[in-house]
């Protein structure tokens, strides 16, 4: 069955498990995240599909079928799986995307690895996947195209099926044109981005980038430009943009630019903060820490969270303010990366042992300053961390939006606690009334949490209510309804354009 709207990203929607020796499809244990909320579309159309990838030792004989349909709470849609060989998801994944997109994408330019990448492997996949959008694409269907793994998809999609509306959804900071153009490949990917009727981006910063890379490699007229609204000018923070480009033109093509920051599911973070269970180990924390103030950290193990810069930050506090030692712990939650991974694996080695050194050096017998977690931590604890903690301290040195200091802002049901944020985290433009610090500066690093111990509660609770409004005005429905908003411009845009031909 043809679909009105098909997703393509990257992971299955749903999990895949063996019960009873059979491979059942299972919802998503937790219904906050990107992947719901893409599933939420399919409640608008009278079918929908999904297009993802799937493990295969023999990509011609994959042992699986690779068009399924699933019936969920979300509606009813097929799901194309892409049997993709381990090799082929090396190359396009973990080489390609993460170690020479990645750090281009997040500035950081002595980490970028150009030789090791097949680039023609890299086309194969995306062509894969525009072959089987094009294929469950019906006539005039949306095709909604997300992260940057993907970039090619949009421009071999045009050449197959020039009658669909083709949307893409960049997850990730998009950089400056003296940054992005270290690719040898830029031609070609923003080629393809221009090929999409919508191009969308989390804040302003990266639409106007976006915008300036492609007057960089094409000729592109009549750029229109508004004035960004004044939830998104936060004053002092490294990302903020006055105005922000909203439509180009590129051979004749009109391109929307749509800027909406995702957010999350606030509904369902204030049911799991509000259940009993929460409660009691809300309580269970407190008790453990009697009174010691608690500081919170939560990222992946990435060189782009900042973990050591932080590690070391508290490092000096506790140098520099000897009345905190035994009065403060950070818990530090930094989820191992793939170790197979080298720029990783040395990250979580560094981590490690920055904590371990810390610990060694200020711990006692019954006090450990630094509580170092590497496994994930199930939402439903995380949410009772958020309830008991102080103090947040969300810093990484580049993040296209960083959702952990919403959810943080979200648990917080009591009104109290206080959000240390870097302003490179794309959250920063909406969440000024955070503790807003500069991740490369050890003053402002180290003064920031200072403040955040010492704030007074008023100060805390006046803050705190200014962030959840951001949160809730901003939340994950909010951004699927900026979402349908641009889907409905671009397809006025169409009917223009097709009109005017007759």
């Amino acid at each position: 069955m043809s679909s009105d709207l098909v997703i393509v990203y990257h992971r299955q929607p749903y999990e895949e498990v063996e019960e009873n020796g059979k491979i059942v499809f299972k919802e998503n244990s937790s219904p906050n995240g990107i992947v719901p909320t893409l599933k939420s579309f399919f409640g608008g159309v009278d079918h929908g599909a999904w297009v993802a990838w799937k493990l295969a030792e023999d990509t011609s004989n994959p042992g699986f079928e690779q068009v399924v349909e699933i019936s969920d709470s979300y509606g009813d849609y097929s799901v194309s799986r892409l049997p993709l060989t381990a090799d082929q998801v090396r190359e396009f994944y973990h080489v390609t995307s993460k170690e020479a997109f990645w750090p281009i994408l997040h500035n950081f330019r002595e980490r970028y690895n150009y030789d090791p990448v097949d680039w023609p492997n890299f086309r194969q996949v995306n062509w894969a996947f525009a072959e089987a959008a094009a294929a469950e694409a019906a006539p005039g269907a949306v095709v909604w195209v997300h992260d940057y793994n993907l970039w090619l998809v949009p421009g071999y999609l045009r050449q197959m099926r020039p009658d669909v509306r083709i949307a893409f959804f960049h997850h990730t900071p998009f950089p400056a044109a003296d940054m992005f153009n270290v690719l040898p490949w830029r031609k070609e990917i923003v080629g393809s981005l221009l090929a999409c009727d919508v191009v969308g981006f989390h804040i302003p910063r990266y639409s106007s980038n976006f915008v300036s890379v492609a007057r960089s490699l094409f000729d592109v007229d009549e750029i229109v430009r508004e004035r960004v609204e004044e939830d998104f000018i936060s004053e002092g923070t490294a990302l903020t943009e006055r105005s922000v480009p909203i439509e180009l033109v590129h051979n004749g093509r009109r391109v929307h630019i749509s800027t909406a920051p995702v957010g999350v599911d606030v509904d369902y973070i204030l049911k799991q903060s509000d259940r009993p269970e929460t409660a009691t180990k809300v309580e269970e924390i407190k008790a453990e820490m009697g009174d010691r103030q608690l500081i919170l950290s939560v990222g992946r193990t990435d060189y782009t969270k900042g973990g050591v810069d932080q590690l070391e930050s508290f490092g000096r506090i506790l140098r520099d303010n000897p009345d905190l030692r035994g009065k403060v712990r950070l818990m530090h939650v930094s989820v191992s990366a793939n170790r197979n991974m080298t720029a990783y694996a040395e990250v979580q080695d560094a981590i490690e042992q920055t904590a371990g050194r810390i610990n060694g050096q200020y711990g006692t017998f019954d006090w450990t300053p630094i509580a170092l977690i590497s496994r994930a931590v199930p939402f439903s604890e995380l949410v009772a961390y958020y309830r008991a903690a102080d103090v947040a301290w969300i810093t990484p040195l580049a993040d296209g939006m960083n959702l952990v200091c919403k959810e943080y802002v979200a648990a917080r049901t009591d009104g109290d606690g206080v959000l240390v944020l870097s302003e490179f985290a794309g959250a920063a433009v909406e969440m000024g009334s955070a503790v807003i610090t500069n991740a490369y500066s050890h003053r402002s690093m180290d003064s920031a949490i200072l403040t955040a111990l010492r704030m007074p509660e008023q100060e805390r609770r006046q803050r705190m209510s200014l962030l959840r409004n951001v949160v809730q005005k901003y939340d994950i429905r909010a951004w699927g309804r900026m979402q349908k908003e641009a889907f409905d411009k671009a397809a006025e845009t169409a009917k223009e354009r097709d009109a005017s031909r007759v």
